[in-house]
């Protein structure tokens, strides 16, 4: 059997990837996966249902009031399902239906998690905002992981549909564009992508983590205010990328409409 290194383990990490995953999460999934690469036969659908196991551990401490020990337990989900992923990159082992498991397992971990600090606190204050922190977090991260395949979606549609852009003419001298330095966004963009970090810093891996470890490490009195500011923090995210997909899209109906007269003149 093949001896991996944790130079071939961190070659199956993600190009860009969340904050909290490159900082918080790979320094410890990282070696784990090492660990399991050259020393075990377990499977990346097997660390997932054992990713998922951990989930529902964790949604029970939540619901008894073990708001510590629940983040912790999450926190460990997480790590093992960072870990599946590397493992079936690292030995080819991964499958259409562990894609499936992983993508499944994930929205199943958030609504009982969501659900058991929901009913725990509840229980405890009879505060109905808590019933309304469970069911925000369950729906924005519904509508986090069921928007972006659609917007993915439209883009490819979009650029199936752009025209090929026209070559010069080869007796037309191109003249350089004069060099600009580059934006504020676009360095800092550069910045985070030498560190593999994603331009978008709230995403649903943040979301997850405010609410499911930070928040209850800190303590039942941060729950809601944690959990409503990074809920509005994820919404705008989502506002942001549609928004940026409505300008892609326009500006490929604009293109095309100039295309089609273009044509009726000639």
């Amino acid at each position: 059997m093949r001896t991996y290194s944790l130079d071939d383990v961190h070659a199956t990490r993600k190009r860009r990837d969340s904050w909290w995953t490159v900082y918080l999460v790979d320094p410890v999934a990282c070696r784990v996966a090492l660990v399991v690469a050259n020393h075990t036969r377990v499977t990346p659908n097997a660390l997932t249902v054992f990713s998922l196991v951990l989930g529902m551990v964790s949604a029970a401490l939540f619901a008894v009031d073990k708001l510590a020990a629940g983040a912790a337990v999450f926190y460990l989900s997480f790590m093992i399902d960072c870990v599946d992923g590397k493992i079936a990159r690292l030995k080819g082992t991964g499958t259409p239906f562990g894609l499936w498991l992983d993508y499944v397992g994930d929205r199943v971990r958030v609504v009982f998690c969501a659900a058991g600090l929901a009913y725990g606190q509840y229980m405890l204050t009879r505060n109905v905002e808590f019933i309304m922190l469970g069911a925000t977090v369950a729906v924005l991260d519904l509508f986090r992981y069921v928007n972006a395949p659609q917007m993915k979606r439209v883009r490819e549609v979009v650029r199936e549909g752009m025209p090929p852009k026209p070559e010069p003419p080869e007796d037309v001298e191109m003249v350089p564009r004069p060099a600009r330095s580059p934006s504020f966004m676009r360095r800092l963009n550069r910045f985070l992508a030498r560190r593999r970090v994603r331009s978008h810093l709230i995403s649903g891996i943040e979301f997850h983590a405010a609410v499911f470890v930070v928040a209850p490490l800190i303590g039942a009195a941060a729950l809601i205010p944690i959990s409503a500011t990074i809920s509005v923090l994820l919404l705008a995210n989502e506002i942001f990328l549609v928004y940026r997909m409505w300008l892609f899209a326009r500006r490929f109906a604009g293109a095309a409409s100039q295309e089609s007269r273009e044509h009726v003149l000639v």
